[in-house]
């Protein structure tokens, strides 16, 4: 998926740059040729937020890697309340709609992840870096990649 670009800066380590499209990649790139990581969340306006740093161990990466374990863990938990609900015959259609619903935001929370994370697989693609290490990109020890 192509990722529009957002003029949202997140100071990390003290080095932070602004995302620019490029047209022969499709990826975002930074003006040091990284790519910026998409956040799991967005500004104000829905816009999306990017990082850009060279260091994947800092405070504002560590927040969004709980960030997207708590939605990987939340997703999994309403998907399965769902079941229940849904199993049960006698359940209020009220209580089948509050169950869509929650599976439509921890779908799309979902998805933000598996974006994300498909991005910054893609840029390790890209740059050839072999540097990358296993806690570059991980799924959290109790939830799907």
């Amino acid at each position: 998926m192509a990722l529009s670009t957002a003029k949202t800066n997140a100071r990390e380590g003290g080095s932070a740059a602004y995302a620019d499209q490029t047209a022969e990649s499709g990826l975002a790139v930074d003006h040091a040729g990284r790519v910026p990581r998409l956040l799991p969340w967005t500004t104000d306006s829905g816009k999306p937020c990017l990082l850009s740093s060279d260091n994947p161990a800092g405070f504002v990466s560590r927040l969004a890697d709980d960030m997207e374990a708590a939605q990987l863990a939340m997703a999994a938990d309403v998907l399965e309340d769902t079941r229940k609900v849904l199993g049960d015959r006698l359940s209020t259609r009220a209580a089948v709609e509050y169950a869509g619903i929650r599976l439509i935001e921890c779908l799309a929370d979902v998805l933000r992840v598996a974006e994300s994370r498909g991005l910054r697989l893609a840029g390790l693609r890209e740059t050839g870096d072999d540097s990358a290490t296993e806690g570059d990109v991980v799924a959290p020890s109790g939830g799907a990649p």
